[in-house]
């Protein structure tokens, strides 16, 4: 008699187990349910390239999400949607301030859609125009400069041509991917002769700015020979190698890796070596170069600000009295995040390229360079630099 029992009560429990697994699977849509209701009070906030749509989110136990259709440009459409969740979409991509059209569609989820809600929306100007706008090209020793302002932090792309045989020949000179908020990007490598530059902008979304025009000469410039450059440490220069990572290292020509300069990490800041560059030379602008393996990348002892000074004469005691002031500098990070994050763009700027420094005057030609350390992405003393490289006048 228990052995029956027991059969059916396993059958009971095998049949309720199955029906709550069968129950688990139903959808429980229904395809005969009308189409939700559309949304109301639709309210417009105009930002640069995008605009924000806020509404009511009907109250319809059908509702799946909502929709909003529009064109960028004629025959391109793009499409928003927003889940039951939240009363917000935000429509981005817009290339001008004209009016576009925006059909927004209440979707249920039996994949029925209300008839559309019509609204007309403008953006503000984009930023791939206002960039555009605060863009100039200057020359410089050996290339161009490009200054702009980028106060949304847009992602765009800055395209730099250069009239390659004078006859309108447009031909690529550089392109550069940044979200940076303004400042400078450089393009060196030219002679000093007149020739045609253009540069013009693009966003994300394929929309082009105008192109600007301009006819510059850089000027003269070479990459200042190592071949005599020594280390003139000085009584103050305080500083001693971590290591086998000699100052010498700095203009080795060896970089991207363990390759460079270190002090010890008993250092303190804020700390200078000097350079013996073996002639008077006219200086343009220079390049410092990050440790590329290691956590010295835009972070631990890489220079952070520093200054540089210049002398024909120093004074063997090594004070500070024949010294010129050349300026100070800070380390440019073109991602802009925060310390121990990096980008490619990063990498490459800072390791491969080069850190690029300009001089706001041209100096008069100088024999002895200073660099004197102020602060560090995170050491308290130690600084790295991987390599250091000079442009200018031979005198």
């Amino acid at each position: 008699m228990k052995s029956i029992y027991y059969l059916i009560l396993a059958g009971v429990l095998s049949f309720v187990t199955h029906a709550c697994k069968e129950q688990g699977r139903l959808d429980h849509l229904d395809f005969n349910a009308p189409a939700p209701v559309q949304v109301q009070n639709v309210k417009v906030e105009s930002l640069p390239g995008e605009v924000v749509l806020t509404y009511d989110i009907p109250k319809d136990q059908n509702l799946s999400y909502i929709e909003a259709l529009y064109e960028l440009r004629p025959g391109e459409t793009r499409e928003s949607k927003s889940s039951v969740y939240t009363d917000t979409l935000r429509l981005n991509g817009f290339g001008d301030t004209l009016s576009h059209r925006v059909e927004l569609y209440s979707v249920g989820k039996n994949k029925k859609k209300s008839d559309p809600v019509i609204v007309e929306v403008k953006a503000n100007t984009p930023p791939v125009h206002t960039v555009f706008n605060s863009m100039r090209i200057a020359e410089t020793f050996g290339g161009v400069n490009l200054y702009f302002e980028n106060n949304t932090q847009a992602n765009l792309v800055v395209y730099l041509l250069v009239d390659s045989t004078g006859l309108g020949t447009w031909a690529p000179a550089n392109t550069f991917f940044t979200n940076s908020a303004g400042g400078r990007l450089a393009t060196r490598g030219f002679d000093a002769e007149e020739r045609k530059f253009a540069v013009y902008i693009e966003d994300r979304w394929s929309n082009k700015s105008d192109t600007l025009f301009e006819a510059l000469t850089p000027l003269f410039e070479e990459k200042i020979p190592k071949t005599n450059w020594k280390n003139m440490k000085l009584p103050t220069d305080t500083w001693e190698p971590a290591q086998a990572y000699h100052l010498e290292k700095v203009w080795d020509e060896k970089y991207g890796g363990y390759e460079g300069f270190a002090s010890s990490n008993s250092s303190v800041l804020p700390q200078h070596f000097t350079l013996d560059l073996g002639a008077e030379t006219l200086l343009s602008r220079f390049k410092v170069y990050h440790f590329g393996a290691t956590g010295h990348l835009y972070n631990g002892s890489a220079p952070l600000k520093f200054e540089l000074y210049g002398s024909n004469s120093p004074d063997v005691d090594g004070s500070w009295g024949n010294w010129e002031y050349l300026g100070t500098f800070d380390s440019y990070k073109p991602s802009g995040l925060p310390r121990g994050q990096l980008t490619q763009e990063d990498i490459q700027y800072a390791s491969v390229d080069g850190e690029d420094f300009e001089f706001e005057d041209t100096p008069p030609p100088f024999r002895y360079i200073r660099m004197k350390t102020l602060s560090t992405y995170g050491s308290f003393g130690q600084v790295c630099i991987a390599e250091l490289s000079f442009w200018g006048q031979l005198k």
